[in-house]
């Protein structure tokens, strides 16, 4: 299973990557789950932008740039949003609440993926 590193940080930022690269996979997204474990991430494909319409979790958000440079990064976002962080922004890492702080990532950070 892929792992997202941290390269500007050297430290790991989720020890579990599920990607979204179909149409019907980055439609679905996290819709109909409950949860996702601690260092579970979804990372959804040509994706500039999310809804949180009809999650029954909070998430944390970290968009990148075609690159995985880190763009924008939101926490605890609530059911019912909408978040348009920019046009820079290629794909988002999706995250149950609480599982990112300035330790793991900030913006501008260079990030990877790793088997």
């Amino acid at each position: 299973m892929n792992r997202l590193m941290n390269k500007t940080k050297n430290t790991i930022v989720a020890n579990q990557i599920e990607e979204a690269k179909t149409f019907f996979e980055r439609s679905r997204g996290l819709l109909g789950r409950k949860q996702l474990s601690q260092g579970h991430a979804l990372w959804i494909h040509h994706c500039s932008s999310i809804h949180t319409f009809f999650m029954k979790f909070d998430l944390d958000l970290i968009f990148v740039d075609k690159n995985l440079k880190v763009q924008s990064i939101y926490q605890n976002v609530k059911p019912w949003r909408v978040i348009i962080p920019g046009f820079s922004a290629r794909s988002v890492f999706e995250f149950s609440a609480g599982q990112l702080n300035h330790d793991i990532i900030e913006k501008g950070d260079e990030l990877y993926v790793s088997n």
